[in-house]
């Protein structure tokens, strides 16, 4: 017997069909291993030495194949083709050694896609594990572990309120906040522009204004109105003919297939995905054998993909959207790794795979590594001047016509930016033309600042800087989320304020280790890891002997110099200049003390120099420390209308809440964390809950409306349902809560324990046995039904897109696939018994039943 080892039970179980009987295939469910999360898990003073632990959760996987692998004659680690997945080879074989538990065969295999023909091919070309790409995953995994576990204590003891650091997530967020402040110190410009709509031929076109009184004029040269509406009166009064009319051809290529990068850029901007949902949709579509290996920086595809790539294009197009030649794509990132071949279909001929957003991101996919072995674009590129009489005013008009689409019949890349004024169609003119003027428009503007990074736009510059690798970009963005370091409105990242600290302390402390050129650097070292041409050892030797150091410098310093020096650093943002040129320090409620950056329990906030006597403090607005409970001041909000008694913002180890009065017969309330902006109107209403919203109809005992430590709810007798919203809690009427607790004492509307279960859809009739199909959801996820065959939805498919046809297949291959039920043999009559034997086997019975109680302990043993 032949032990495989995969990754993933979705791929184990579609090599198991490709490989014959001798073959067991199992999955380890990723990593089985990693660094426990403790102190000394990597000894730098013994040759960086790593600890490992396997993964709890990984129990029931590792004993498996531990069991399989004592009497396998060959064991086969066929993980992804990269370094995590030689990383995960390495740890299986790791364990079943320390097990003793290896077979004495043990070899790896790769392949980029999983098609029959690619994994069978690759079972004949086995190797041995790749000792340079696992040296540079240890390499890689000890920074991250280091780095993380040595300043992010800094960070807690000299900022509070802070939650972590990491050698690539910290430089990513400081491009967030760096652009943060680009836009803060940008001063919008106004300018003004002046074009005339014109027409020729019944084709109108847009003619701008380029010279006036004999000056170029530039995008700002017109700074205001008056002199807009001057420049425009002129080109209203002048008469305007074609002085020259310059055309030159254009060829635009076709893009390169998808990397992993380009994958999550463009999903985001065509699809709307995160980078995230980008990988799992392609992980998915990976497993089902769809698409080729998605981790790659890759831009190549292979040469008999590239055959069928240029056969299926001249299958859907004629002769002419084939390029003479098969082209053949380089990659321009810095440190990209061509090992592997870029992101495309396993099989050009099929357009559709899944369906939701699988089907929508296959469809990307096909079309992107179709459109890279198509003809190029043909364009004709044209720009007409037009002047008046004087010459001294003239106007210019642009834009393009397709002479042969190529390519762009099927795919358009992305971009980030608005659309090229270029693009747009003219009309034919010839010199000595005089296009109609059908009016003059003066618009103003003002420059803008620039954008926001979106993922897209981040994951580009990130692999522009070479920081990171492609495939932890979606764990980086994720992280920074997840630490409420940014925001995201928009599909645009907003830095929060915690971030913003977080970012300042390692710019002022930590400099070098949030450079990018550092980083990048230290990925380029890393790459050489990989290549076998530098030692893992002395690589994290050299970034140790100057990290340790600096990390025990910092730790040396008192929280209170630590905070003096961040005031200094983010004094042209904590304290602005003011447009009085009053002193932004100046304290505004004793107007002696001077502001400064402190440190408190919960973080930093400013507050005044005059404290005790003056207690005024201002939030730096720690990011998500609403969410997270850390108020950092008592803030009062107002006085209750009612008592007079002022109502406070506090901060208590449960998190945030109002407070109204003191001492014990002070009223509390917890701050829900779905309030967008709390402010006195918020405070009242939550220290007045209960709410009472009325008397029930059928018991005359009292419903009320509350928020309790799950969250908010209705109140009736006893009986409970719960709210979705704190603003339900407030707005709930009688009719609408009284359906509510109805529906909650029904069970929520779900089906008792054996009831027959609704389905989710009736799909309509099998097309080939008439069987009625219905769409259901089970107690592991959505399946189809014909009442006789059940099939369970891959993935790939979503239940909400499911057709018909698609509903069929997956019956007709479950119900090919399925044994077949051993007929039921008819029972035999048994003639009836006689009254004096009628005893006789109860007894038998009776005497038989303790036997049963062995059972048990045998499965126990078992």
């Amino acid at each position: 017997m032949q032990l495989v080892i995969v990754e993933s039970p979705a791929k184990a179980k579609t090599i198991e069909k490709y490989l014959g009987s001798d073959y067991r295939v199992l999955a380890s469910y990723g990593h089985v291993r990693d660094l426990p999360p403790k102190d000394g898990s990597v000894n730098p003073d013994e040759g960086f030495a790593m600890e490992w632990e396997n993964y709890a959760d990984k129990t029931k996987q590792l004993k498996a194949i531990t069991d399989l692998a004592k009497t396998a004659d060959r064991l086969i680690l066929a993980t992804d083709p990269d370094r995590e997945g030689e990383a995960i080879s390495w740890h299986v074989q790791e364990v079943l050694k320390n097990r003793k538990a290896l077979p004495k065969d043990v070899q790896r295999v790769t392949f980029n896609a999983i098609t029959k023909a690619t994994v069978t091919e690759a079972m004949k070309h086995p190797r041995e594990l790749d000792t340079d790409l696992i040296d540079a995953y240890r390499a890689r995994r000890a920074l991250d572990y280091l780095v993380g576990f040595t300043l992010s204590p800094v960070l807690w003891r000299k900022l509070p309120g802070a939650k972590s650091a990491g050698r690539v997530q910290s430089v990513a967020l400081r491009l967030i906040v760096e652009r943060e402040r680009e836009i803060e110190a940008f001063r919008a410009q106004e300018y003004w522009s002046v074009a005339a709509q014109m027409e020729q031929d019944g084709t109108p076109f847009t003619a701008r204004l380029t010279r006036w009184n004999g000056d170029k004029i530039d995008r700002l040269s017109i700074g205001d109105e008056a002199t807009a509406m001057r420049a425009k009166a002129d080109v209203e009064a002048g008469h305007f003919t074609v002085q020259s009319v310059e055309t030159k051809p254009a060829t635009r290529n076709p893009p390169p297939p998808f990397t992993t990068s380009t994958l999550q850029q463009e999903a985001s901007r065509k699809l709307g995905f995160s980078a995230d949902h980008t990988m799992r949709i392609a992980q998915s579509l990976y497993e089902d054998g769809a698409i080729t290996y998605m981790r790659t920086d890759g831009v190549q595809m292979d040469s008999s993909a590239i055959s069928a790539a240029r056969l299926a294009i001249a299958n859907r197009y004629d002769a002419g959207y084939v390029p003479d030649k098969p082209r053949h794509y380089t990659s321009k990132a810095k440190n990209a790794q061509e090992a592997h071949e870029a992101i495309r279909p396993t099989d050009f001929g099929k357009d559709r795979a899944g369906s939701g957003d699988h089907g929508r991101l296959y469809d990307l996919i096909w079309k992107r590594a179709l459109a890279s072995q198509m003809a190029s674009a043909r364009l004709e590129r044209t720009t007409v001047e037009l002047a008046e009489g004087t010459g001294r005013t003239a106007l210019r008009a642009t834009g393009q016509v397709v002479l042969f689409p190529g390519y762009l019949t099927l795919y358009e890349e992305g971009t980030d930016d608005s659309a090229d004024e270029d693009a747009r169609r003219l009309p034919r003119l010839r010199d000595g033309d005089a296009p109609a003027k059908k009016a003059v428009d003066a618009e103003q503007h003002f420059t803008q600042p620039p954008p926001r990074f979106s993922e897209a736009s981040l994951v580009k510059r990130l692999e522009e800087l070479g920081i990171g690798r492609p495939s932890t970009y979606a764990s980086i963005i994720k992280t920074l989320k997840d630490r409420s370091y940014v925001r995201t409105e928009k599909n645009r990242f907003f830095a929060e304020e915690s971030g913003r600290l977080v970012t300042a302390f390692l710019e002022r402390f930590f400099e070098r280790y949030v450079g990018y050129d550092f980083t990048a650097g230290l990925e380029d070292e890393l790459d050489e890891v990989s290549g076998g041409r530098a030692e893992w050892q002395a690589v994290l030797e050299a970034f140790w002997k100057d990290f340790k150091p600096r990390t025990s410098e910092v730790m040396e310093q008192k929280p209170s110099e630590v905070t003096a020096e961040l005031d200094k650093f983010l004094a042209p943002y904590l304290f602005p200049e003011r447009a009085d040129r009053a002193d932004p320090r100046l304290c505004p409620n004793c107007g002696v003390g001077q502001l400064a950056l402190r440190g408190g329990k919960f973080g930093a906030f400013v507050a005044c120099s005059n404290y005790p006597e003056c207690k005024y403090t201002r939030r730096f607005g720690q990011g998500g420390a609403a969410e997270d409970g850390a108020a950092l001041e008592n803030e009062i909000l107002g006085n209750d209308p009612d008592t007079g008694l002022p109502i406070e913002r506090k901060s208590g180890r449960f998190g945030p809440y109002v407070q109204l009065g003191d001492g014990k017969e002070a009223k509390r309330a917890s701050i829900p964390k779905d309030i967008p902006e709390l402010d006195l109107e918020w405070a009242i209403k939550l220290l007045s809950l209960p709410r009472t919203i009325g008397t029930h109809p059928e018991t005359a005992e009292p419903i009320l409306a509350s928020i309790g430590r799950y969250g908010p709810y209705l109140q009736h007798a006893g009986k409970y349902a719960r709210l979705t919203s704190t603003e339900e809690v407030f707005e709930t009427g009688m009719n609408a809560a009284v359906v509510k607790l109805a529906e909650a004492a029904a069970g929520g509307g779900r089906p008792q324990r054996g009831a027959a279960r609704e389905p989710l859809k009736v799909l309509g009739k099998h097309p080939r046995t008439e069987a009625e199909i219905k769409l259901m959801e089970g107690r592991y996820g959505a399946y189809v039904t014909d009442g006789e065959t059940n099939a369970t939805l891959p993935k790939s498919i979503e239940k909400d897109a499911l057709t018909l046809e698609e509903a069929a297949q997956l019956i007709d291959a479950r119900a090919a696939a399925a044994p077949a039920k051993p007929k039921k043999k008819a029972p035999a009559k048994k003639a009836a018994p006689k009254k004096a034997a009628a005893k006789a086997p109860a007894k038998a019975a009776a005497k038989k039943a303790p036997a049963k109680k062995a059972a048990p302990k045998a499965a126990k043993e078992a």
